[in-house]
């Protein structure tokens, strides 16, 4: 079934801000004080957002393609498998979800932001940085980590397996990122997403939370080029190999 360009916008909105709902809404727990989750520990925000991901390519991969992620929007677009007239819409939508996801996160645990004194905690829950102040290492981990999150994924949703199966190929998507969270995740976080990044970072700067510190936006830039740089040579691998 071939669903209308604005269903698949209204996927990728949703998608995305579920993704910030389970990613950055389990880092709150764990970072933020006296929540029932504090200092519960790295699994659980890997777990947050394995099934972050899961759940929308789930819910909406039959819909959209379910990129709730400009990188792979793009990616796909710059190696042919996806038309370039529908890429600033979904990026659109895909930003305005992320906005909005991290939104309901700061309203649903905005009592425990305002108890929260330490800033790198506020700001963990928002965005990304990387936990050495290494901008090259900050990049290389973001450009390695989406490559293998844009592989991973394309062999699960685009191989014949995957399409006989798109439920199964969907639970293992979120186990690729459930894994590359533990994995890879120590040096950034990681962000993997320029809307996942971005928009968090444009909410932390604007929203009236003491202590909550700068929003570094010297490196913001990172997170968005790094994912997007990693996925167009994902994309490409996949399709020179696979």
């Amino acid at each position: 079934m071939e669903y209308t360009l604005t269903t698949k916008l209204l996927a990728e909105f949703l998608g995305t801000a579920i993704l910030m709902i389970f990613g950055n809404g389990s880092v709150a727990n764990v970072e933020l004080k006296n929540t029932k989750g504090h200092h519960a520990g790295w699994l659980n925000i890997a777990m947050g957002y394995g099934f972050g991901v899961m759940f929308p390519v789930l819910m909406f991969g039959a819909v959209s393609g379910a990129h709730i992620n400009p990188a792979m929007t793009l990616a796909q677009a710059v190696n042919g498998m996806f038309p370039w007239s529908d890429v600033l819409p979904y990026i659109i939508a895909q930003l305005l979800g992320a906005f909005a996801g991290q939104f309901i996160v700061f309203v649903t645990y905005y009592p425990h932001y305002k108890e929260t004194e330490e800033a790198e905690a506020i700001f963990a829950s928002f965005c990304t940085t990387d936990a050495h102040n290494d901008k090259v290492n900050y990049f290389l981990n973001e450009f390695f980590g989406t490559l293998v999150l844009v592989v991973g994924a394309l062999c699960c949703l685009v191989l014949p397996w995957g399409k006989a199966d798109p439920a199964a190929a969907s639970i293992v998507v979120g186990f690729i990122v459930w894994g590359l969270v533990t994995s890879m995740g120590g040096p950034t976080g990681p962000g993997l997403n320029p809307a996942r990044d971005l928009m968090p970072r444009l909410l932390h700067q604007l929203l009236p939370i003491p202590h909550k510190g700068s929003s570094r936006w010297g490196e913001a830039w990172i997170p968005v080029v790094a994912p997007i740089c990693g996925a167009i040579v994902g994309a490409w691998l996949f399709q020179l190999f696979v």
